[in-house]
């Protein structure tokens, strides 16, 4: 028996070409999209400007598959933490992080990570599987039907960030349809500007992304040498720090394009010294970008700590008086494990160490 058909692993250029298909208008395609993203209607039978027998023909031939939420967690200071289970053996975690003037979901990519990237928690715990696309849009979808978008019309999720469980990168083509769900008009309809991917430095993956819809790009620094940078960030083996700089260069080499978001995580006397900040200048003259300083999140069997104010305050200034813009990223959500390299999800681990995976990519 033919599995069917996710309807949530379909951006709009491939439900357009599955309505051709069967022999229906490519507006289809656009109708669908607007019920189950914009109405958060999933019942085909409701969409009621499908004719009867397509209608029929969908219920009959698709699915509407949506990952599980099985707990919520909220912190002192309004962050909720989802665990959503996307299989039998495997779930991930959903972080949502209100503001004042803005509301950031921060989503997973993959079933734990294989970069092994030293002061991360998600990576510690391995590898499972990547996330398909319905697995990734999905955690959009059931986040706004909790915060209430579908009944109240309320826009509660402004941002999204691709900062949560795994390699975006790694993940490409699943992301990339994800990514053409938030941001197409018939879809959540979310400006590329309001949409960032965060990778530690897949070069590939950089430049596919510019080219196929170049959305808000962040890079998980953290060293401003490729000794320190081949130790506590792996990947850096195979694209060392002038390539990856370049290819931060060719992201940004529009006119409009805004800033690459430079994450650098503080690690107590790791690379966080005078002459680190005053080497990441020298890395980062000549690329349009802007510097977020990550206190570190401790979590268990780390050796690492997190530098102290004093010591971030003196690095951020450095930055800050060379002509970057740097800010201190608040800390939120770390009393329920929801701050930035905190997550671990439960899953399963088919690979503990990094695996050079860019077959996907070529």
């Amino acid at each position: 028996m033919t599995e069917k058909l996710n309807l949530f692993d379909y951006d709009r250029k491939a439900l357009e070409s599955y309505f051709a298909d069967i022999g229906e208008k490519s507006f289809r395609a656009h109708q669908l999209l607007k019920w189950i993203y914009q109405h958060g209607i999933i019942n085909i039978e409701s969409m009621s400007n499908l004719s009867n027998d397509l209608r029929a023909y969908l219920k009959e031939n698709t699915s509407v598959k949506l990952p599980e939420i099985i707990t919520e967690k909220k912190s002192k200071d309004g962050t909720k933490k989802w665990l959503i289970k996307v299989d039998e053996k495997n779930s991930i975690e959903t972080v949502f992080i209100p503001e004042n003037d803005r509301g950031t979901l921060c989503i997973s990519t993959q079933v734990g990570c294989a970069l092994d990237c030293k002061f991360c928690s998600t990576a510690q715990q391995g590898f499972s599987r990547n996330l398909t696309t319905s697995e990734i849009i999905g955690q959009v979808w059931v986040a706004n039907k909790i915060l209430g978008h579908f009944e109240n019309g309320k826009r509660m999720i402004t941002n999204i960030v691709f900062m949560g469980m795994g390699e975006p990168l790694l993940n490409y083509d699943n992301v990339l349809k994800a990514i053409n769900l938030m941001s197409d008009d018939h879809a959540f309809g979310l400006s590329r500007r309001r949409i960032t991917v965060s990778t530690s430095g897949i070069i590939p993956g950089i430049d596919r992304l510019k080219e196929d819809n170049k959305v808000s790009l962040a890079i998980s620094l953290h060293a401003s040498n490729n000794e320190l940078r081949d130790n506590i960030v792996p990947i850096n083996r195979s694209y060392p720090i002038l390539d990856l700089l370049s290819a931060c260069k060719r992201y940004t080499s529009g006119k409009e394009d805004e800033p690459i978001t430079i994450e650098y995580v503080m690690l107590k006397d790791v690379n966080d010294s005078l002459e680190d900040a005053h080497n990441l200048v020298k890395c980062l003259r000549d690329i349009p970008s802007k510097v977020n300083l990550i206190p570190f999140n401790k979590f268990p069997e780390t050796f690492f700590s997190c530098s102290n104010l004093e010591t971030i305050n003196a690095f951020r200034d450095v930055l800050i008086k060379s002509g970057i813009f740097a800010i201190t990223r608040k800390t939120r959500g770390d009393d329920i494990d929801a701050a930035c390299g905190q997550l671990v999800g439960k899953f399963i681990a088919k690979s503990t160490k990094h695996q050079k995976n860019t077959a996907e990519l070529n």
